[in-house]
């Protein structure tokens, strides 16, 4: 039971993190758009800045999933579950990512656990990926505004 507990307490913990930390994402990149609007930016310039806010979105959702693994790591050190910090560090990285490579294996009792820390990263990088392609489609859109509005412009 105790496995439970632990497993849906992180789940509830990371999804909630994920969900406020993508929304506050969500706040940023509406205010870059809100910025490119008015703008006159040239092509390359366009193409710079959708490069990078695409990088900056996905080098913090990486440092995001880390964090989330962090707070199971921290609480198989706890829990006496794994040895060390690095031990518990990389073993959530692996079930986060369901790579399952590792080697290392948790206490009997709290094996369930680490299953259920599986289930909670396809959720998590659902999230992710669902806003990765929503932003992208949205930068798509931005783009081809762009270049059909320089076409209009150009036939003028």
């Amino acid at each position: 039971m105790d496995s439970w507990i632990w497993a849906v307490s992180l789940t509830v913990l990371t999804i909630a993190v994920h969900a406020a930390s993508v929304t506050f994402m969500v706040v940023v990149l509406h205010s870059i758009r809100v910025w490119l609007e008015p703008q006159s930016c040239s092509l390359p310039s366009l193409f710079a800045i959708i490069i990078g806010t695409i990088i900056t979105m996905g080098l913090l959702l990486v440092a995001l999933h880390v964090m989330e693994a962090a707070f199971w790591a921290a609480a198989y050190l706890r829990l006496g579950a794994l040895a060390s910090w690095e031990a518990a560090m990389l073993y959530s990285i692996d079930s986060m990512t369901t790579r399952g490579a590792s080697g290392l294996v948790l206490q009997p009792r709290w094996r369930l656990m680490g299953a259920l820390e599986s289930v909670n990263g396809v959720m998590l990088f659902g999230i992710s990926t669902a806003f990765v392609v929503t932003v992208m489609q949205f930068y798509y859109q931005h783009l081809v505004l762009h270049m059909t509005s320089d076409d209009h412009a150009s036939d003028h």
